[in-house]
């Protein structure tokens, strides 16, 4: 297994839970995450003041949390791999990567759900339309995951 429950073998992803990854991040890993994210969303709050929140959607869509993760990731396994005497920059960056592509495949789902929030959510009951479009996002993104693996 790999960093995140996630391991690459022949090219195929395998999703799983590594408790064992939990122990290498530290509270400050986390905070950074906190923090960046905080800072994102209080960027776009401003924006929704100053310019509406059709502007502000636009932001919405930025990944807040992936940069801080992709890179505190590649940090961790190239901290494991210094560990054992080796190089880990190579592997850092494969799985940072791969977090990548999972960030891409859920982005599909994320698309899904925007648009029907954005076309129902006006005349519909909004835990209903959200719980809805939710569920399409999960679909989506698996799905999306399953073509990747059956294509690959």
């Amino acid at each position: 297994m790999g960093f995140g429950g996630f391991g690459c073998d022949r090219g195929l992803m395998r999703i799983g839970l590594d408790i064992a990854s939990v122990e290498l991040s530290r509270w400050s890993d986390y905070a950074l995450r906190f923090l960046f994210g905080g800072i994102v969303t209080a960027i776009t709050g401003w924006i929704a003041t100053r310019y509406g929140p059709g502007v502000a959607g636009v932001f919405l869509a930025f990944p807040a949390i992936f940069p801080a993760g992709a890179t505190l990731i590649e940090k961790h396994e190239k901290e494991k791999k210094a560990e054992a005497g080796l190089d880990g920059e190579q592997r850092g960056r494969a799985l940072a990567s791969i977090d990548a592509a999972g960030a891409a495949m859920g982005t599909l789902g994320l698309i899904a759900f925007a648009l029907l929030v954005w076309r129902f959510l006006p005349s519909h009951s909004g835990p209903t339309i959200l719980a809805g479009a939710g569920v399409a996002w999960l679909t989506i993104s698996v799905v999306v995951w399953w073509i990747r693996q059956w294509l690959w």
